[in-house]
């Protein structure tokens, strides 16, 4: 017999697939500016999603095209399409969890450069997931811990701590989790994967110092989860601490994962950079949209 703990949260996950799946689909696809190898370039596909293109390399964190995530409908329409990339130098998969490490998208990806390029891409992804991307037709497979770095030319990637957990399955707690940091010719970038706030913002912006930072917003509600997800206040506060000069909010508005209101993440995530005299910091992007740094 099911004890009520457990009818509550089969309840609670009743009601975020009906709203999903009873909310219209919106946003539209473009295809991605191209960058010189001189710029960071920052595309955001929805969700953790993103395109990067930094020191002439094209590289893809947590990519994830899903119209849905079993029974969860996708909300807004991916800002790319897979058929508009061009080849990919690497792919970046921050956990295991199925909104952030989607197979059919992995493979996709490393389908398309082998045809385009005649070469497989490299994918990189915390301890002890190998085995999950072992069969997705990447090249090279590297396993990062924490304050790990790999080369990829001149751009230098490490693998930084977070506060989540890695677990594909309910009893699968020994897989890694984390974030990264991405430099190269001046620029540099810290993608946040998912994480609650805690203090190794500040050790990842002193010893990394990334001027961007992509940080998640959503998933905060009810208050048990932000044991594993930043509030809007978390991230802005986490911004802070890292010292960066640019946040891009995620991990919103794509996917319903909890049960505040859909729209109410970047209107609490603008109304605490007001009050913290920091609007011109935060960039806010459309799907689809790409940003240059030069």
């Amino acid at each position: 017999m099911l004890g009520p703990s457990i009818r509550r949260k089969a309840s609670h996950f009743g009601t975020l697939v009906r709203h999903s799946a009873m909310t219209p689909r919106t946003g539209v696809t473009r295809k991605p500016v191209l960058a010189d190898r001189s710029e960071l370039a920052v595309t955001f596909i929805g969700h953790s999603s993103f395109f990067l293109q930094i020191a002439g390399k094209n590289i893809l964190i947590d990519p994830n095209f899903a119209r849905w995530i079993f029974v969860l409908k996708r909300l807004r329409q991916p800002g790319l399409r897979l058929r508009d990339l061009p080849p990919i130098d690497a792919v970046l998969v921050s956990h295991a969890h199925f909104d952030h490490l989607h197979r059919p998208s992995l493979r996709a990806i490393a389908r398309l450069t082998r045809r385009r390029s005649g070469k497989r891409p490299v994918i990189i992804v915390p301890h002890h997931v190998r085995d999950l991307v072992s069969d997705l037709g990447y090249g090279r497979i590297v396993e990062l811990d924490w304050w790990e770095e790999m080369r990829l030319g001149h751009l230098e990637i490490t693998h930084v701590p977070s506060r989540h957990w890695g677990a594909r399955i309910l009893r699968d707690m020994h897989r890694g989790y984390g974030g990264y940091v991405l430099k190269a010719g001046g620029h540099s970038l810290y993608h946040a994967g998912d994480t609650a706030y805690f203090d190794g913002f500040r050790e990842i912006g002193e010893r990394l110092r990334p001027e961007v930072a992509l940080l998640p917003i959503g998933a905060y509600h009810p208050a048990s989860y932000r044991a594993v997800h930043t509030s809007p206040e978390d991230a802005v506060q986490a911004f802070v601490d890292l010292g960066a000069r640019c946040m891009v909010p995620m991990h919103y508005g794509t996917f319903r994962l909890s049960h505040e209101p859909v729209d109410e993440p970047l209107q609490r995530l603008k109304l605490e950079a007001k009050r913290r005299r920091l609007e011109k910091k935060i960039c806010v992007l459309e799907e689809g949209v790409t940003k240059l740094f030069e």
